[in-house]
């Protein structure tokens, strides 16, 4: 009886024990669960969906702001004269351990070809062949504030003074670094993706060719712009957020054509806010969150939402051809919504800033599958496409039609040409005929009803006046797609092209639920594209369609078969195409170098002109003005700044940078004057958040002079006096 007591109260403490120990397992089991993050926060990667390497860099590419034309509104008398926010690139790159693709999107009007060549020619350079024009895409957030100069067709040319080395060095430099940056970086993470809409930020600016699509399409939508806002939110496995991309629809032209300085826009801000937000403490354009606002199908989409009216009286602008009874289309324009260019840009970029910090905030549907990729060289003068099974359609050599110098709401054209025009002018007809001749009855049968002002496909000197071989591509990450669009589409055009690459993805049963963004302004600037029908109605996007009323038709066939490529896996199976040319010769450059400088008797570089006062109170706007140089001296400028906005510190006694001309609160005024002297002006726009104390502004630049035969260029420098900042009235 002992033993057999003995037996069980042993058997009781090893189940005692045992079950101790399973308990202990459990408990154990339950707090490594309620301890580990889950997927979207999670440090150990999901076996069924592994992570991806990701890269995120950001890099100036900011050019001469000074004497160059600004690129967009092709207007002769908008050249640089200064800085409101800086140009930056931002690269994101993606690998699945197998494929990695580059996405950049810059603070430029637009990527050209030859930018794009010498951008992919340095990275062959220097990776070889990891990066290549089949998975890297540039696109161009489109700000019309940046410099010109960087493209190689003639019309561009005669627009932009030429070809500038000046602007293109920093555009490929600044592009590449910011590759560079993202390579350097690159780590395990996540990519998770969220959509939502975004009203009164967008308006039509062409709705009468918009309601010449058929109505059982436009029915099929809210809006006639799109109002979608994506937002791709990429994080670290322990879920830190180390980047964004989010795409919309809108012009970035809220900077009008009267503006002078360089800027980013809308979209640029809508980038230095979230950026700003992520990388508290730093300085604008540092820090490791990249934040990218893509520009999308952005044809017809303009951020001037108080819509087009007449300077002169008030009154609405005529509806068809955006015309005014007196002064005609230069006097209807655009505004709005603030009350003026710098406070509607501030407004557009805010609203697309907390739209996509919303979306990336609650973003929780990961990304995850295999990364892809197809491109191809298309010679787009050329592109036969059978539609309704018998009828077949052609592409036209490019031309430009009458209502394109008209100009848009947006900025419109000095001369006496109207959007809408369906017939030529034989005054106008006549003066080009005379001097770059008459178009082939060909190019005008391809492009009717189109009367065309410059049939720029049959005009060769010095160099073709536009671009025949154009890239299409279409890269895709998991189940996001990005069409890399060569030009600005309408709404309903690229509403169109979505759903063709959204079909094509899902018909072989690869790709499920997919989201496809257009991403516009890449890789090469083919102007407009829109609807067959809209470009029957010939306003502004119609008449800059170059390759004819089938242009879309033709794009759908040709990115359809990429996706289909995609879907299929026979992207290898793919034909390159015609490779595009790099001209060496006849590039022409019509800047001359910028003249020595002088300055007043008496005085030196960086001396104070007029100087600030003793005390502002914050709202108040600061302002000093410099004896300068002109800023093409001082060369590559990327990296650096003309301006510091400093406080002193009165602990460590020292003065601490607290904005650069980087910063939206700052702007630097250049001005050209008589006798080739020249100042600066720097405003500080006091945020009512500056803390109460003491202040300086300085002034960086480069001056010429000439010591014997012999250029020489010197750095100066100059400061202000010291200011007080105090609480503002309503503060207090």
């Amino acid at each position: 009886m002992a033993d057999r007591k003995c037996c069980g109260v042993s058997a009781v403490k090893v189940a005692l024990a045992v079950l101790l120990v399973v308990m202990t397992m459990v408990c154990i089991t339950l707090m490594a669960l309620m301890l580990t993050p889950t997927t979207h926060t999670g440090s150990d990667p999901d076996p069924q969906n592994p992570p991806y390497l990701i890269g995120v860099g950001r890099a100036d590419c900011t050019g001469p702001p000074a004497e160059i034309p600004l690129m967009g509104y092709a207007n002769p008398q908008q050249k640089a004269a200064g800085i409101h926010t800086r140009l930056y690139s931002r690269a994101f790159i993606v690998d699945d351990g197998n494929q990695r693709v580059v996405f950049v999107t810059a603070d430029i009007g637009m990527i050209s070809q030859r930018l794009r060549l010498e951008v992919l020619r340095a990275l062959k350079e220097k990776y070889g062949t990891l990066y290549r024009r089949d998975n890297v895409v540039l696109s161009g957030t489109h700000t019309h504030c940046g410099p010109a100069g960087y493209f190689q067709y003639t019309l561009f040319m005669i627009t932009s003074n030429g070809y500038i080395k000046a602007v293109v060095e920093p555009l490929v430099n600044g592009i590449v670094k910011s590759i560079d940056i993202a390579h350097s970086n690159m780590r395990p993470g996540r990519i998770y993706r969220n959509k939502g809409e975004l009203e009164d930020s967008s308006l039509n600016r062409s709705p009468h060719s918009y309601l010449n699509n058929p109505k059982e399409e436009r029915n099929r939508y809210k809006w006639n712009t799109d109002k979608q806002v994506l937002v791709l939110k990429f994080t670290d496995l322990d879920g830190d957020g180390i980047g964004m991309i989010s795409w919309f629809a809108v012009h970035a032209v809220s900077m009008n054509y009267t503006n002078r300085m360089v800027s980013s826009d809308n979209m640029g801000y809508a980038s230095y806010l979230l950026e700003q937000d992520k990388n508290r403490g730093e300085l604008p354009g540092q820090g490791s969150f990249v934040a990218g606002f893509s520009s999308s199908n952005l044809g017809d989409a303009s951020p001037n939402i108080k819509g087009p009216h007449c300077m002169n009286t008030g009154l609405p602008c005529d509806y068809l051809n955006s015309s005014c009874p007196v002064g005609g289309t230069k006097e209807c324009k655009a505004f709005g919504p603030g009350e003026d260019m710098f406070d509607s840009t501030r407004i557009i970029g805010h609203n697309v800033y907390m739209k996509a910090k919303e979306l990336y905030a609650s973003a929780v549907q990961e990304v995850t599958g295999q990364v892809r990729f197809a491109h191809q060289w298309v010679n787009m003068t050329d592109v036969t496409v059978q539609i309704n099974g018998t009828h077949t359609v052609s592409t036209c050599k490019p031309a430009l039609g009458h209502s394109f110098a008209a100009g848009t709401t947006d900025g419109g054209g000095d001369l006496n040409f109207t959007q809408g025009a369906v017939e030529g002018d034989p005054f106008w007809d006549g003066i080009r005929d005379t001097l770059l001749g008459s178009p082939s009855n060909q190019t005008k049968e391809c492009h009717h009803p189109k009367p065309i002002l410059f049939s720029t496909g049959e005009m060769n000197w010095p160099l073709p006046w536009h671009p025949q071989i154009v890239d299409v591509q279409i890269i895709t990450i998991g189940a996001v797609a990005v069409i890399a669009v060569p030009g600005e589409m309408t709404t309903m055009s690229g509403r169109r092209l979505r759903q063709a690459v959204r079909e094509e993805l899902e018909s072989e049963g690869t790709f499920k639920d997919t989201e496809v963004v257009i991403a516009g302004l890449s890789n090469i600037y083919t102007h407009y594209i829109t609807t067959y029908e809209e470009y029957q109605v010939q306003r502004y996007e119609g008449a800059s369609t170059i390759f004819g009323p089938h242009t879309l038709t033709a794009y759908l066939h040709k990115y359809r078969g990429l996706a289909r490529a995609i879907a299929q896996n026979k992207v290898s199976e793919l034909p390159a195409g015609p490779e595009p040319p790099f001209f060496t010769e006849n590039l022409f450059n019509l800047m001359a170098a910028a003249a020595v400088d002088r300055k007043p008797e008496n005085s030196s570089f960086g001396d104070i002109l007029e100087q600030v006062y003793p005390i502002y109170r914050q709202g108040d706007v600061v302002s000093v003005t410099f004896v300068a140089g002109n800023p093409r001296h001082s060369g590559d400028i990327r990296e650096k700044t003309f301006v510091t906005v400093e406080m002193y510190d009165n602990r460590t006694e020292t003065w601490e940078v607290v904005h650069t001309d980087a910063s939206w609160e700052t702007r630097f005024h250049w001005l050209k004057g008589t006798n080739r002297q020249s100042n600066a002006t720097i405003e500080w726009y006091v945020p009512s958040s500056a803390p109460s104390g003491s202040y300086r502004i300085r002034h960086f630049g480069h001056y010429k002079e000439m010591k014997g035969l012999r250029p020489v260029i010197t750095a100066y420098e100059g400061s202000s006096d010291i200011f007080r900042v105090t609480e503002s009235f309503y503060q207090q």
